[in-house]
């Protein structure tokens, strides 16, 4: 499956953009009778559900595969209270906040790859499980001070051949949901190399990291 599929009913526009997909699941285990899974042909059924009830399955998808709208393009989901990246165990780093990936607008929910193997960058594309990627969702914590403002535009720059440069208020948190630190600007590994994960230590340069 590749590309996006746009389906609407009377309450609800659902998109689903197949190359963002990191296959959480949460979808088809959560309301199999909106997403349908291992069927021939239509599988997305936004019929099914009202639109708070499709909006709450678009929360739940870390990737930003699936979005909703109103029929009218109206926005359904709004922008946190508080900007968020889950540091995911051996896995991609899983942003929740008004992103700005690349100079683009990117909605609200992205997961990012820092194993260095995704053929997406900088989106996760699975690659770290058949890479055996190995990186802890436990890092330790950094004393920080509560940030004065929580919200607000979070930049994101996937830097040439190097890290992720994030830019705007930004609480980095563990799989468990413990705060490692707070933060404004910080460079985040997207190599998979680095020796202090999920921080970029310069080990991008050393082992030849190459992406756009």
């Amino acid at each position: 499956m590749s590309g996006k599929e746009i389906v609407s009913s009377a309450e609800v526009t659902v998109e689903f953009n197949a190359q963002r997909c990191i296959h959480s699941r949460n979808c088809v285990l959560d309301r199999p009778d909106v997403f349908v899974p291992n069927v021939q042909g239509a599988w997305i059924h936004p019929e099914n559900a009202t639109a708070d009830e499709v909006l709450e399955i678009a929360h739940n998808c870390p990737s930003g595969a699936i979005q909703c709208r109103k029929p009218d393009g109206a926005a359904l989901e709004q922008a946190p209270k508080v900007n968020l990246v889950h540091v995911r165990e051996n896995g991609p780093l899983a942003f929740h906040a008004p992103l700005s990936i690349a100079g683009k607008a990117d909605g609200f929910r992205a997961t990012l790859c820092r194993c260095g193997a995704s053929r997406t960058k900088p989106y996760c594309d699975q690659s770290h499980v058949g890479s055996g990627f190995q990186a802890t969702g436990e890092p330790d914590t950094t004393p920080s001070e509560p940030l004065q403002q929580r919200d607000g535009e979070l930049v994101i720059d996937p830097t040439h051949n190097g890290p992720l440069h994030v830019t705007g208020a930004l609480e980095l948190v563990s799989g468990t949901g413990r705060t490692i630190q707070r933060v404004t600007d910080v460079w985040l590994c997207r190599c998979g190399h680095s020796g202090n994960k999920p921080y970029c230590d310069g080990s991008h340069v050393k082992y030849g990291f190459v992406s756009d």
